[in-house]
């Protein structure tokens, strides 16, 4: 037996897999793709008490070794050591939910199947003690032939014990006779339950006690419109001093920075293009994280599959499942894991539906858009002596982008030949208190991502603006802002006729043409626009009062509607290519998006000229 190196987190979906995961590596962890696939590898370190160094994988949740997507398939790849890049672990961790062993411990038999070294941690044993379910670890230990260990992943020392097994090792699991192979596995699960295990009652007491009011057809529909609508409320009122803060900072850091400066190119360029650009795009940061707060609390605590099936009859009228509502909800962080999180969506029609309508939902990146424009063109007063005028807008603007999903799906489902009926099944975890660890590492998590892609594509897009902005030159005598004269300005007033139907200033049309590679990259684009427009100190200590004195209302109401559709990043054409095998279905989802922008642009802007 060789001292363990490599250890691979192994189980179910919900089944704290990656609460322990978080607990064993902190913040020392990698996210990132296996090669040639889209599944996410996550990876971590720990240091042992005796110093030695441990690499842990947390694999994607599967139900099985009969792999039936590409998640599954990954995690079996690297369980028999075939996933090329991939080392064979050398301990396999199969984390149960002390909970539902019946369900569980069938991925744990399977694993055990495979002969190698493995531990199995018993998840969440403090849940299991108050639901009064009694489980003889021992004993399921020596029928398993494998260390069994209680865990409690939430808990700041509630994986001690296993870490130190890590510290000793661990023998491969028995290999099972051939006639034991055979036998049912079902069967051997409840063979397992009847000796091990005492279940006062199948379910928990205080999960049926909620499910009966938050899985009503009414109340539940009802508090969950609330939620959502709370959460956007949160968002705008919660985050507007921790904005200010980074905007005045950014613009003290810019000031102190270029006064050491001689005018030029080079202050121009850190002045009007990185500094304005990016300092723009930091400063909605806030309100990105408060919208992940929101999400993880609701993962962690149990209510995001509950959710699904509340959705599911009304998702179902519309031509999508229950099932199509977590890679929608993950949408609005970014398109491209929603897209990714599809997989889970068995039925190839729903899923293609769920790809289509998932760019619908209000990503991140439109946030800074949103953002600046309700700041810049809604009063902030209070209605009906409750609510946040701006935080409405902005629930409402998220509003229309589901609603507008939902038409898309209706249309989609009309137009297909198969008009066949799918059952919802799907597992409603218990419910339970979210991990303060867990979330702060998901936002950690998020917030590094946002500030990767500040610096890195949108970083590279401001400077490449920045050089089309600044260049040529304006020629002696001339009377216009430079950026006129630039190539920019140029290719701003080429396209400027296409746009102006719509209320587009050609500052706008700019603007727009970076937006296609991160469309958080349209702020930063607007304020390198303008301080190269010559209005440089007003870009850098307030954007929105710039565009509030020389845009019309109507102008502003249409870009909103426009970004509501807005056509997509690159990024996320071409991950729909990956996911659908066909350069068709990108063609098509660019076109109905183009259009229906525009659409909505020109009606939005042509009722307000008429009413305002």
């Amino acid at each position: 037996m060789n001292t363990i190196q490599h250890i691979a987190l192994v189980g179910n979906p919900n089944c704290g897999k990656t609460s322990l995961f978080n607990q064993l590596t902190g913040a020392r962890q990698k996210v990132a793709n296996y090669a040639g696939v889209t599944v996410e590898r996550k990876e971590g370190f720990l240091t042992l008490a005796s110093g030695r160094h441990v690499r842990i994988l947390d694999l994607p949740g599967a139900y099985s070794l009969d792999a039936t997507s590409p998640d599954e398939a990954v995690t079996r790849a690297v369980c028999l050591g075939e996933l090329a890049g991939e080392a064979l672990p050398d301990l396999l961790v199969c984390v149960i939910d002390a909970t539902n062993l019946r369900l569980h411990l069938r991925f744990a038999l399977e694993i055990r199947r495979l002969g190698r070294p493995m531990v199995i941690a018993l998840n969440m044993m403090d849940d299991a003690r108050r639901r009064g379910i009694q489980i003889d670890v021992a004993k399921l230990s020596h029928a398993l032939g494998v260390p069994v260990i209680e865990t409690v992943a939430v808990k700041r020392h509630g994986a001690a014990d296993l870490l130190k097994a890590f510290e000793n090792q661990i023998p491969r699991a028995p290999l099972i006779a051939e006639d034991a192979e055979q036998n049912d596995i079902h069967a051997q699960v409840r063979a397992l339950l009847a000796e091990t295990v005492v279940m006062p009652r199948t379910t928990d007491q205080r999960d049926d006690a909620l499910d009966a009011v938050l899985l009503h057809p009414v109340f539940g529909l009802a508090i969950l419109a609330t939620l959502m609508f709370f959460v956007f409320q949160a968002v705008f009122t919660w985050a507007a001093p921790f904005m200010d803060g980074i905007g005045y900072t950014v613009a003290a850091v810019s000031d102190w920075t270029t006064s050491f400066l001689a005018d030029g190119m080079l202050k121009s360029l850190l002045k009007d293009g990185i500094f304005a650009g990016l300092g723009t795009v930091l400063t909605f940061l806030p309100q990105i994280l408060i919208l992940f707060f929101f999400i993880l609390m609701l993962e962690e605590s149990g209510y995001l599959p509950r959710a699904a099936f509340l959705l599911d009859r009304l998702m179902f009228g519309a031509g999508l499942t229950g099932r199509a509502f977590i890679p929608l909800l993950s949408s609005f962080a970014c398109a491209i894991p929603g897209i990714m999180a599809t997989r889970s969506i068995s039925d190839p029609r729903d899923r293609l539906t769920t790809i289509m309508v998932a760019p619908l939902m209000t990503c991140s990146a439109r946030l800074p858009v949103y953002a600046l424009l309700i700041s810049a063109f809604i009063p902030v007063k209070t209605v009906w002596g409750l609510f946040n005028l701006q935080g409405l807008v902005l629930f409402a603007l998220y509003f229309g982008g589901i609603i507008s999903a939902l038409l898309v799906a209706l249309v989609m489902k009309r137009f297909r030949r198969d008009q066949s009926d799918h059952a919802l099944l799907m597992e409603l975890p218990s419910y339970r208190l979210p991990s303060w660890r867990s979330v702060g590492i998901g936002l950690y998590e998020r917030a590094t991502i946002f500030i990767k892609r500040v610096g890195g594509i949108i970083l590279s897009l401001i400077v490449i603006l920045w050089f089309l902005a600044y260049f040529p030159q304006p020629p002696a005598g001339a009377t216009l802002p430079p950026i006129d004269y630039s190539f920019a300005g140029q290719i701003g007033h080429v396209i400027a006729p296409i746009f102006a139907p719509i209320g587009f200033t050609w500052e706008i049309c700019i603007a727009l043409i970076p937006g296609l590679a991160a469309r958080e990259v349209v702020v930063a684009a607007l304020g390198t626009v303008y301080a190269l427009s010559g209005n440089e100190d007003a870009v850098s200590h307030q954007l929105g009062s710039l565009i509030a004195g020389q845009w019309s209302l109507p102008t502003a109401l249409s870009l909103l509607a426009w970004f509501i559709f807005a056509p997509q990043c690159l990024a996320t054409m071409a991950t729909v290519r990956r996911e659908t095998g066909s350069w068709k279905y990108v063609g098509i989802m660019a076109l109905y998006l183009f259009s229906l922008a525009y659409g909505a642009s020109l009606i939005t802007y042509h009722v307000a000229e008429a009413l305002l």
